[in-house]
């Protein structure tokens, strides 16, 4: 019995103690809280006065100093009166001079144009919707508002129609801006489903490296007349394809015949290496994925097409052999497409940049991410709008290809050839190397763009790469 009071006793005094600590750190906690909202409320209670102050020397400048005479003024003084502005994600309500003119005009204040055409609340609203906040929890989400001041635009159809707004206006200024300028290198194309509706992305890497998202087409399916749908837009807004483009795709039927017919043989095909691998464990027993997995990474990673292809059709034999005969068809479907870039003898880092559709598949996961908030699907431009809002999102993040620089050092193969035929055509009595240089220096003294990628591919492509 004593024992057990003992472990009791023992037990209370711990809980206790616990309780203490709590107590000593509740005042602690609350203080930080205090002081929290004290210098909030400080740092507004200073910004509105600031912009006051702003505002009555507008005031001013416009009708001069209050209360004293002057023959020449413009303008008058008429009390004042109430306007909005966008402070912390709200409209606020505050107190500003009113200015008239002469002939009875309202004067507009400098500083109150200037916060209007910096409109800060469309955009808040739409990070805010990105972070994953509702619009129902919009509100809750903000800082407190200034005491004793009048807001709103915060509620959650305040914030639904900012949204709806802001991501209309920016998907319309993005799939309607003209691509002449843009130097395109390599195009990718995929579709992802978005509430039972297929949407077609098109992404482009430019000479520099640099990724652009292109535009979107929705549909029912990926089919070829939706993809066709959406090339031929990117053409009629000026997008230049002046001879061969590389083509990253994942082995979509609708995306092939689109570019075919949209392209022809300019379109040079890539099919994504890491889609065929995946095709191929799909058909295959668990126990086999590690030894044709490795085989077919050992054969992309070959420093030849030739080499690449010899391994690929030994592993095609091995299957047929071992009875996987779907597994073989399906590696032998399209095997020359997965080696174009062993054809085109890149280096090795740009190489691994294009022999996949990574690229635009962090671009499709970001929409999955976006998308994936909305509960209540309306209609197909709800669609198109959240799925701009994920492309927006994910381009804010893009970095350049791995192995860029190749690209724009000159030194790239295919780029080296354009500077080597453009020389050899103004300096025919130098070596290839050294018109190709001299192209180069030239273009670079003028701070002019060196002969285009597209225009070379035809030279440098091995008669398979568009059979």
């Amino acid at each position: 019995m004593e024992r057990r009071a003992e472990k009791g006793t023992g037990k209370q005094v711990g809980l206790s103690l616990v309780e203490q600590v709590g107590q000593r750190l509740m005042p602690l906690m609350a203080g930080i809280a205090a002081t929290k909202q004290g210098l909030l409320e400080w740092v507004h209670d200073f910004g509105l006065r600031a912009l006051d102050e702003l505002m009555r020397d507008d005031a001013a400048s416009l009708a001069g100093p209050k209360g004293k005479h002057q023959a020449d003024r413009t303008h008058h003084y008429w009390g004042r009166t109430r306007t909005e502005l966008t402070l912390g994600g709200r409209r606020v309500s505050v107190d500003r001079p009113r200015v008239r003119s002469k002939e009875g005009r309202e004067a507009s204040l400098p500083s109150i144009e200037g916060f209007r055409d910096q409109d800060p609340l469309s955009e808040r609203v739409m990070n805010q919707i990105l972070l994953g906040v509702s619009t129902r929890g919009y509100e809750a989400s903000l800082e407190p508002r200034p005491p004793r001041v009048r807001a709103r635009g915060s509620s959650k159809s305040s914030a639904s129609r900012s949204l709806v707004a802001k991501t209309r206006q920016r998907l319309s200024a993005s799939l309607e801006r003209r691509l002449d300028d843009l130097d395109l290198m390599v195009l990718l194309v995929d579709g992802i489903e978005v509430a039972r509706q297929t949407v077609v992305v098109a992404l482009g890497i430019s000479a520099d490296g640099t990724k652009v998202p292109l535009g979107l087409a929705q549909g029912s399916t990926e089919n070829a007349a939706l993809c066709t749908s959406l090339l031929q837009g990117l053409l009629s807004r000026g997008l230049r394809i002046e001879d061969k483009i590389l083509c990253i795709i994942d082995g979509g039927k609708g995306i092939r015949k689109a570019l075919d017919d949209v392209f022809g043989d300019r379109a040079v095909i890539q099919r994504c290496q890491v889609h065929k691998q995946r095709n191929l464990r799909e058909h295959l027993p668990e126990g086999r994925h590690g030894y044709v997995l490795t085989s077919m990474r050992e054969a992309y990673r070959a420093t030849t097409a030739d080499a690449a292809r010899k391994k690929l059709r030994a592993l095609v034999s091995w299957l047929e052999s071992n009875g996987h005969e779907d597994a073989a068809a399906s590696l032998r479907e399209g095997l020359e497409e997965t080696l174009t870039v062993v054809k085109l003898e890149l280096p090795l880092t740009l190489r691994r940049s294009l022999a996949t559709t990574n690229s635009i598949e962090n671009l499709v996961g970001s929409i999955r991410r976006v998308t994936r908030n909305v509960k209540r699907w309306r209609g197909t431009d709800m669609i198109r709008r959240w799925t701009g809002l994920g492309l927006f999102n994910a381009a804010k993040r893009f970095r350049r290809i791995k192995g860029y620089r190749e690209i724009a050092s000159g030194t790239f193969p295919v780029r080296q050839l354009a500077l080597s035929r453009s020389g050899l055509l103004l300096y025919p009595e130098l070596a290839p190397d050294e018109a190709a240089q001299a192209v180069l220096d030239f273009c670079m003294a003028r701070q002019r763009r060196p002969p285009s990628i597209r225009r070379v591919f035809v030279d440098v492509m091995p008669g398979s790469v568009t059979k």
